[in-house]
């Protein structure tokens, strides 16, 4: 589990083909890894990844078919740029919302505008995902906890401040470019529930 506050922005080292997998090898930037340790998940761009080498400010991963499919991996280079952030501990502040690091689909860039001092992103969200969105809900993109500021027809809306913008690759983004989004686990698991009453 994580909280969608990003802890330190890295980029990809390395994607070597394993088959119809792959290998990723990561470079941590800041992020601590002092207490990281095999097996442990790290949150790459909102997917929860599995640690299975380390070096000092660095670690590979493997990517499956499925995670390759359903998130912006699948069309990832090396040199991108990348959110980072460790499994949450019992002990941490959970500052921003509950995130599983479990993609639910891919949204587009589609339009961004100066909103006073922050930058306000215009979003398409894929239709079957439209359902899960709400005005003052939270969203994660690519990793980042943030909440909606409105929603239309398969679209919704967020404002970017200043530190959000210098701490994560928002200031990457361009018209279109691809993000991995996960809705708020509540509103899917009262879903679930809703389905199981009927």
């Amino acid at each position: 589990m994580f909280t969608g506050i990003i802890a330190a922005t890295g980029s990809i080292l390395a994607i070597e083909d394993r088959g119809a997998d792959r290998r990723f090898s990561i470079d941590t930037g800041k992020l601590d890894l002092s207490d990281v340790g095999i097996g442990d998940s790290i949150s790459v761009n909102g997917t929860c990844l599995t640690v299975i080498e380390l070096q000092q400010s660095a670690f590979s991963t493997d990517l499956s078919t499925e995670t390759l499919a359903v998130t912006t991996f699948g069309e990832a280079t090396t040199g991108m740029a990348v959110n980072l952030e460790k499994a949450l501990l019992l002990s941490d502040r959970l500052g921003g919302h509950i995130v599983s690091g479990h993609v639910d689909g891919i949204g587009h860039i589609r339009d961004f505008h100066e909103d006073a001092r922050s930058l306000r992103f215009d979003i398409s969200v894929p239709a079957e995902l439209n359902r899960y969105l709400c005005k003052k809900g939270s969203i994660c993109i690519d990793g980042v906890s943030l909440t909606v500021n409105d929603v239309a027809e398969n679209v919704f809306f967020v404002n970017i401040i200043p530190h959000t913008m210098e701490e994560t690759i928002f200031s990457d983004y361009k018209k279109d470019t691809r993000v991995n989004l996960e809705v708020d686990l509540i509103a899917r698991y009262l879903e679930g529930l809703q389905r199981e009453n009927k």
